[in-house]
């Protein structure tokens, strides 16, 4: 037992090394590419941050074993927003771009309403709730058009540089030497990001076998030690991205990290094998869904357009509380 809880902190340390390298290597390659933190949070760094629980489902698909991808996913979702929005938050309150409030959380929320429409088969049509190839595809198709328009973003960020220094507010911003080239800043990305994922793998495995020797339910893995240990990444990335100051990096990537989620790890794993939806799944859906809104209220003029700590004490709550409760009840 001892070496797994070794094995956990290695893991840990990996995660929070790699996360540092991440930020430095996104900012400066926001800074040389003129495009926002923002719309490399929303991608580059989003991706690799989901990179572990894609590896982590895909793997279990084809195998067979399908029996810790909803938990693996759902319950990413859910630290995503409770978890590492919340310890974001308490590190410093997030200002939240008029951009993210306009498009990106209503996309991660109808990427959150469609899985939860998809996933409630047992509701609407009285069959046993799973996700079928057809699911997966529609949930792929909603993940294309986000990169289609984020894509597009970036595109224009880019012309508009070329044009003119609209973008110096981001290379100030992004406070990385000058000499720090493209190439430099595109390595420190893939290295940090191959870190994460070494780390997250590391930390996952060390902490099923710590489960295993203390007795905790398998069920429940899925859900609560391997959705957060490969959530750590995006922990690692937005904490050090708050701490550094790039708050519209830390909070792209949990909002683009949810709507990976759900759109491409999910669709991905759908179409090679049908996920069964457990017996609790409703309600787990039920929660990201609640989560989701509620970083969407926070984040709207309704919340003033930030994130503060009295709310991140809310969200933090809600997901340790339901997390317990789900615990008790499985």
């Amino acid at each position: 037992m001892w070496l797994d809880f070794l094995i956990v902190v290695a893991g840990l340390l990996l995660l929070l090394g790699g996360g540092d390298v991440v930020v430095r290597g996104a900012a400066s390659l926001a800074r040389r590419l003129g495009v926002s933190p923002l719309a490399v949070g929303l991608t580059v760094v989003a991706f690799g941050t989901s990179a572990p629980e894609l590896a982590v489902n895909v793997t279990a698909a084809m195998s067979g074993n399908m029996h810790m991808s909803f938990g693996n996913i759902f319950g990413s979702n859910m630290a995503n927003i409770g978890l590492i929005t919340a310890a974001a938050a308490l590190v410093k309150p997030l200002e939240i771009k008029s951009v993210v409030v306009a498009r990106e959380v209503p996309m991660m929320l109808l990427v959150t309403a469609m899985a939860a429409v998809l996933g409630l088969d047992a509701s609407l049509s009285g069959r046993p709730s799973s996700f079928d190839r057809g699911d997966g595809l529609a949930l792929l198709l909603l993940f294309m058009v986000f990169i289609y328009y984020t894509v597009n973003d970036v595109l224009e960020q880019r012309r508009a540089h070329r044009n003119g220094p609209m973008m110096a507010e981001a290379a100030e911003d992004a406070n990385v030497p000058p000499e720090r080239g493209i190439v430099l800043s595109v390595a420190l990305v893939l290295v940090g990001l191959g870190a994460l994922v070494l780390g997250a793998r590391v930390t996952v495995a060390g902490a099923v076998d710590l489960a295993v020797a203390l007795g905790v339910s398998e069920d429940l893995i899925g859900l609560t030690l391997v959705a957060v240990g490969t959530s750590l990444p995006e922990l690692a990335a937005s904490v050090v991205a708050t701490l550094r100051g790039h708050t519209d990096l830390a909070i792209g990537n949990v909002v683009g990290s949810n709507i990976f989620n759900l759109g491409l790890i999910l669709g991905s794993t759908a179409t090679i094998r049908e996920i069964p939806v457990p017996p609790r799944g409703a309600d787990d859906i039920a929660v990201v869904a609640l989560l989701s809104i509620g970083l969407w209220v926070a984040s709207s003029r309704f919340g003033g357009g930030r994130i503060v700590r009295a709310e991140a004490v809310v969200l933090l709550l809600l997901y340790v509380g339901y997390i317990t409760l789900r615990s008790i009840l499985v």
